[in-house]
């Protein structure tokens, strides 16, 4: 007997509580047994995910409601991990989208609904959050509606059901005034808008791949939906790289489904099933798994091409090669390149140079989270200031722009605004509430973003919420001013000294502290000038027999700032560059030598 199906994912913006709601959904579905300890956000099992609360990579669960087999695809919800969203929305036949209750649609929720309105689903609408305080429920319904009917929505789908919930607590209900219960309304909504998959068992096999993963045991697995046929453990079948004329024999070494949180051997599948399968160590996303005998492919998957790119290059720093395990250009490139195999919104180019590689992505996040991975991984390179990339558009040069929205308190509105106009932002609107806060709704060239979000934090105090995506490509919009201090730059090899650093304290502000390896070039600290400046922070006090008469007094210097990966990928200039190793993150300027070159 077999089970009915509803394939459904969960989109939204970031924050808006996909991972929390997915808890909830599990939690009441009996996936873990009584007692059991659950950590928050179960499904952000990567570290990364762990470390900065947001979902990167798209993942796959399964709980069973009134005998209905309901397959749950949770998606990034940051606007760089698009791709994500993009590939799996083919995988389900509808969606459940969440919107903050005080937020409303955001930059993100307009991404991800905008797709899922191209492929022909009805989402299913959850206002999130609703018990907290300042939440607008009925407005939040309002402003998607606005935004469903902005973005071309047919009549069918602008009746959308809506629900209210709060993932944290755990319930959801169809009105505002119903009782506080348990998730049982959403598995109803969910039962009864989300159409049963469609697909015929009796025609040749057809599985597109739109995930990849990878077990020690198994090796590579293919995650996908059954679009038509049935697959069995065993099987011997084609894999379709791109047509039906490249095909690649392989056999189904192992079937599994989705069973919560875990996944189950299956001897048999039918269409309409996700499934993950292995044997099939070539396979890449976007290709078909069909019937040797009558193979028929589908077509590749398309992605949104990526609005930013910068070059990976081998690191030649005096420190090169004494923290990192994987130096050379050749170990690299090979890390892009499998990089490439699942990572489909990434974009990685050869250039004139054997040690250099471009590298594009979505945006600074997108490109961040690879540098940080491999890092981790015991890469070490080095990386220029991000670029964006212009596009000629019916023969006209053409630049991204993005949808930029802010949160930010009332007395830091009127400086947000100006230096977002020295940018070539054009504001969009603007809403003062009783807060005492206001939203900003800009549209700005994507160069123009980078860079600003450190003046944005010094503006706010780190009091404001900034959140941007992909708008589209618009004709140039001219000079960009993103005017910043000078550096100030290491002029000899050593120790950075207390001593020095006191004496020179008055210059800027330092991103090293005291006992810090620095060499030639390196950049230590920002000007309070214009220009840059070069310093020694090696020099040494003169030891004398004379006791100082204020040497007892403590004396301390002030806080270096913390340069993170995302934060030193904004602040480098076109004529600086990022050192990555797998312990230190290190600023320098562009020697002559590799600038001629």
């Amino acid at each position: 007997m077999i089970s009915p199906i509803r394939n459904v994912a969960i989109i939204a913006h970031v924050d808006h509580g996909k991972t929390t709601l997915v808890d909830a959904l599990l939690k009441q579905s009996g996936t873990f047994r009584e007692g059991e300890e659950v950590p928050d956000c179960v499904m952000d099992s990567n570290t990364l995910e762990r470390e900065r609360g947001i979902t990167i990579l798209s993942k796959n669960t399964a709980v069973r409601y009134n005998g209905t087999l309901i397959n749950i695809v949770d998606t990034p919800g940051h606007a760089d991990f698009g791709g994500e969203v993009e590939r799996v929305l083919g995988m389900v036949d509808g969606c459940i989208l969440i919107v903050d209750a005080n937020e409303g649609p955001m930059p993100q929720t307009r991404f991800v609904l905008k797709k899922a309105l191209e492929k022909g689903l009805r989402p299913i609408v959850v206002v999130n959050k609703i018990d907290r305080p300042q939440a607008d429920p009925y407005g939040a319904i309002d402003k998607v509606l606005d935004l469903f009917i902005d973005l071309g929505a047919d009549d069918d789908q602008c009746e959308f059901p809506h629900l209210f919930a709060s993932g944290l607590s755990g319930f959801a209900k169809n009105e505002l005034e119903d009782e506080e219960v348990d998730m049982q309304p959403l598995f109803e909504a969910i039962l009864t808008h989300v159409p049963a998959p469609v697909g015929d068992p009796e025609k040749p096999l057809q599985l597109q791949v739109t995930t990849l993963d990878y077990s020690e045991y198994l090796g590579r697995i293919v995650i996908g939906r059954i679009h038509n046929g049935t697959i069995h453990a065993g099987q011997t079948v084609a894999l379709a790289k791109g047509d039906e004329a490249n095909l690649v024999k392989g056999k189904i070494s192992k079937l599994m489904g989705f069973e919560g949180l875990s996944r189950v051997e299956l001897e048999t599948a039918s269409a309409g099933n996700l499934v993950a399968v292995s044997g099939f160590a070539d396979a890449n996303i976007g290709e078909t798994i069909t019937d040797i005998d009558n193979p028929q492919a589908l077509p590749l998957i398309k992605v949104d091409e990526p609005t930013l790119q910068m070059t990976f290059s081998v690191n030649d720093s005096p420190f090169a090669g004494r923290e990192g395990q994987f130096v050379t250009s050749r170990q690299v490139r090979d890390r892009l390149m499998r990089e490439l195999e699942t990572n489909v919104a990434l974009r990685v180019e050869p250039t004139d140079s054997p040690d250099k590689f471009a590298v594009a992505g979505r945006g600074e996040l997108h490109l961040g989270i690879l540098i940080e991975t491999m890092r981790r991984e015991g890469y070490e390179f080095q990386v220029s200031q991000p670029q964006v990339i212009y596009r000629e558009v019916n023969g006209q040069p053409c630049e991204p722009f993005e949808v930029l929205v802010m949160d930010v308190p009332d007395e830091a509105s009127g400086s947000c605004i100006e230096r977002l106009g020295q940018r070539r932002a054009e504001m969009q609107d603007m809403r003062v509430s009783d807060n005492g806060r206001t939203q900003l709704e800009f549209v700005i060239p994507a160069r123009g973003l980078i860079g600003f979000r450190g003046d944005f934090m010094r503006i706010t105090r780190g009091d404001g919420i900034m959140n941007h995506s992909f708008l589209d490509y618009r004709p140039l919009s001219g000079d960009v001013e993103t005017r910043r201090n000078g550096v100030l730059i290491s002029f000899e090899e050593g120790t950075a000294t207390f001593y020095a650093m006191k004496n020179a304290e008055d210059r800027g502000v330092f991103f090293i502290t005291p006992g810090t390896k620095v060499y030639k070039g390196m950049i230590i600290g920002e000007h309070n000038r214009q220009q840059d400046l070069e310093l020694n922070v090696c020099k040494t006090k003169q030891l004398t027999n004379h006791r100082s008469a204020t040497g007892d007094e403590l004396v301390q210097l002030q806080a270096p700032v913390d340069m993170s990966l995302e934060r030193a990928l904004e602040y480098i200039g076109s004529d600086e560059l990022l050192e990555v190793t797998p312990e230190s993150i290190r600023l320098r300027k562009l020697s002559k030598k590799l600038a001629r070159r």
